[in-house]
Formats: structure tokens, sequence, C-alpha cells
């Protein structure tokens, strides 16, 4: 079941595209699918999507069948009554203009993150309740799990293998759909079909944009493909492509590019001053640098004796080795390298490495991200990591007038999503400052414009 709680919730059949007033039914390869609304009002609606699977006719003309004279264990089986890829197959066909992020009556709210929650009364997790966290809590979800027993009335029997999850996060619908087509039969370790290389063209299509950085990206392909070791090392080697061509042929001529705007002013150097002189009065030891890129803030953090304990997280592997071989790592005295650690890791996931430090510098780092994913980089940062100090900088978009050289309603770099006016900021950060236990102040760099501020706005938040 998928409910939400953004008002008007019965919105939710505009992007599911079915009517919240009739129960609908779908063919299956082996059996049906039904959809319909237990609950449909404007404050909270739920979509219930329930399988009625043919046990008998999962087994005839299966591979391997012994057809009609077959084995009892063959027709008895947990297939009709759990979460598995023959719900993955049903979420392709039922939902499939959802899965695609199309909506006729409702695009903007496609495209929207809104309080989402996914029921799973029975999801097989072979790798128990500490492998179903690794999946869904790095992709941002609050997790509710309860084991299963074999059967209430004989507890001596023990617990089952199977689970009953609630996973709820504010993220697109798409998003929500994307991941449990994936990872629903990679908990479950198995498929009831065949899988050749159209399941890794599946898997780079649904796994688009989250599965490139996830910690368990490795498991996941290796069982969405049934361990079949030509296909893994395919996929695996596609992600990998994916992930790193942006960085290496385009990521440094848009640096330059921004580098060179700004020269005049010298943003850059001033940015990071401040950014130390933040660190600084702050008492923080240990630092974070999310988003390091090629390591100009880690230089000279490594350089102030203040700080004990440096790292430096990026999402791209060229970039942090562009950092080792600007701050010559290899070649450092053993008490200096012993300050300083690079990792690579998506700021959109959770990380427990990313825990225990009194600060946390994201500069210039959150206008790359597309406007959605803000809420999963807040949850890694102020919810899990949880720094005492956390410092973002980001373009105050009403400043770019001021360079001569920019267009008109053009981003200071091509990878920025979106570039705010300090109001926008304001909002956000304030927002996140409540939502997170923390408090926030607000700084500029640059020559300040009388009327338009600081070509970069900070926010300073505390806790």
């Amino acid at each position: 079941m998928i409910s939400t709680t953004h008002q008007p919730a019965t919105d939710l059949g505009y992007l599911l595209m079915k009517n919240p007033a009739r129960c609908q039914s779908f063919p299956l390869a082996h059996g049906q699918a039904h959809v319909f609304y237990p609950n449909a009002k404007p404050e909270l609606c739920t979509a219930a999507l329930v399988l009625d699977l043919d046990p008998v006719g999962l087994v005839r003309g299966a591979p391997g069948s012994a057809g009609e004279g077959g084995t009892l264990r063959q027709y008895v089986n947990d297939r009709p009554y759990v979460a598995s890829s023959f719900l993955s197959v049903a979420i392709a066909q039922v939902y499939g203009s959802a899965l695609k992020g199309d909506s006729k009556s409702r695009p903007e709210l496609a495209e929207t993150a809104i309080p989402l929650e996914a029921a799973l009364p029975a999801l097989p997790c072979r790798g128990g309740e500490s492998f179903l966290r690794r999946l869904f809590a790095p992709l941002g979800y609050q997790i509710e799990a309860t084991q299963l027993s074999l059967d209430p009335q004989f507890p001596e029997w023990g617990p089952s293998l199977y689970w009953s999850v609630k996973l709820t996060a504010t993220c697109r619908l798409k998003d929500l759909l994307a991941h449990l087509y994936v990872l629903l039969p990679v908990l479950d370790n198995d498929k009831h079909y065949w899988v050749g290389s159209d399941e890794v063209e599946k898997l780079m299509a649904k796994g688009l944009g989250w599965l490139e950085a996830h910690p368990e990206r490795e498991e996941i392909v290796a069982r969405y493909l049934k361990h079949q070791r030509p296909l893994i090392r395919e996929a695996l080697g596609r992600l990998v492509e994916e992930e790193e061509p942006e960085v290496e042929a385009n990521e440094q001529q848009k640096a330059q590019e921004e580098e060179a705007l700004e020269r005049p002013t010298s943003l850059n150097e001033q940015r990071l001053g401040t950014v130390i002189a933040i660190l600084k009065q702050a008492g923080a030891r240990r630092v974070l640098d999310l988003g390091c890129g090629e390591g100009r803030l880690l230089q000279l953090l490594l350089k102030d004796r203040d700080f004990e304990r440096i790292v430096g997280v990026d999402v791209s592997h060229r970039a942090l080795e562009i950092a080792r071989e600007r701050l010559n790592l290899e070649r450092l005295p053993p008490k200096q390298r012993e300050r300083i650690e690079l990792f690579q890791a998506a700021l959109t996931y959770r990380d427990s490495r990313l825990a225990g430090h009194d600060a946390a510098c994201l500069v210039e780092v959150i206008e790359h991200l597309e406007l959605p994913r803000l809420r999963a980089l807040e949850q890694v940062v102020f919810e899990a990591a949880r720094p005492a100090t956390v410092v973002v900088t980001t373009p105050n978009v009403e400043f770019n007038v001021r360079f001569p050289s920019l267009p008109a309603s053009t981003f200071r770099h091509r990878d920025h999503r979106f570039e705010w006016s300090r109001a926008e900021f304001a909002a956000w950060s304030q927002a996140v400052a409540a939502r997170n236990g923390y408090q926030v102040r607000f700084l500029g760099i640059g020559v300040e414009d009388p009327e338009l501020g600081h070509a970069t706005q900070v926010g300073v938040f505390t806790r």
C-alpha cells in the first residue's frame, strides 16, 4: 500500500492514474493485480496493490517443473503471499506511467517530493533487518520493521524470514516506485523469471540517479541479476562509466568557467578564508568537507594545526584522485597523513563514516543537486551525521547581474540546478534548522551591494 498526506491527498490517484472511486483489475502472467483505495480523503489517501496469484499456474510450464505429477512442495509456496519479483513486475505493468514520472493531469506534482509511506505486510528479508536497513536507509527512508513469527499459535516454532515493513520518506512517487521495483527482488534474493541481458537495461533505467553511489551497490547488482557474473560485470562497469564521464570530461571546464567569472572579486579565496574563520571560531577540531571536489579547502585545513581530523568526501572518484595529487598524500609525513582521509560517497545517502565530527562544510555544493534531493541531503547531514556546526555557502542569484560576462538569466556554473535569492536561501535554511534542532545565522562574502547583497551567501548552523 502507498499512502500520502500531501493535500489534497486524493491527487495520488492522478499520479498513479487510477481512479480512487473504482476497484480495477489487471491481468498478469500468473494471475491478476487489483488496485483499490481503502482510504481516499483530502487529508489521507491510500492506494492498495494486491496480487492474486495462481500457485498451480506458477508451476505448470515452468522450467524444471514435473507437471501434474510434481511434488507437493512445488505447489505449496510463499509466492502468492509475499512481496517479491511478482510485485516488481506488477508495479511496472500497473503503475507504469507513475514509475516513469508521467502524469498528464499533475505533471508538476509528479516532479515534487511529497510525504509518502509504503506498507509491505509480508516482505522476505534474506539478510535480515540489518540488510533491509542498509538498502533503504541510505535512500532517506525511515523504516519500521517487525519480524513475523512462523505461526502466532505456536510461538515455539520461532520467527520466520518475513517482515512487516513500513517505509516513509518525502520524495517523488517515481523514486519510491523505482526503489521498490529494484530492491524487492534484491531482498528476496530471487526472481521468478529468467534473467538475461535485458535485465541489465532495466536495472540501469530504474537505478539511474541513485544506484551509482549506493553503499550496497555491488550486492544490489549481484542479487538483482541472480548472481550471473557476466551480467554483474557489465552492470557494474556501466554504473562506473555513467558516474564518471561528466567529472572527467566536463567538470574541470565548468569549474574553470566559474572561477574565471568570479576571479576579479577573488570570491573563491574569500569563501575559503571565511569558512576557515567560522570553523576556528566554532572551535572545530574534526571537520568534514562534503563535496570536497579537487581539495582546495582540504589544502587549507591541512596547513592549520588547529584541525586534528580532516575528512574529504565526494561522489566523484576522479575528483578525489585530483585532490590526492593536490595534497601530495603519498608524500606526507606519517603524522600529517594520519590527520586526513578521503573517501567516495554520495551526500544523499546515509553513511556511518560521516558521524563523529565537530563541523561539516558544504561549500558551493547544494546548488549542484536537484531540488527534490535536498531533503535527502538534509537527512544525511543534519539528522544522521549531526555535527555541532554546519557551514553552507551558495551563490546569491540576485548578484548575478553584476557579473558583466554572465548572460542574463543564466547561472554561474553550467552544472548548477538552481541558484537562490537571499530570501529563498533564508527560508530553506530556517526550515532545515527548525526541523533538526539547529540555530542558523547568515553572512555574506564579497563586496556588499546595497541593493543586491553579497555575491555569496553563507548559512552557519549551530546546535
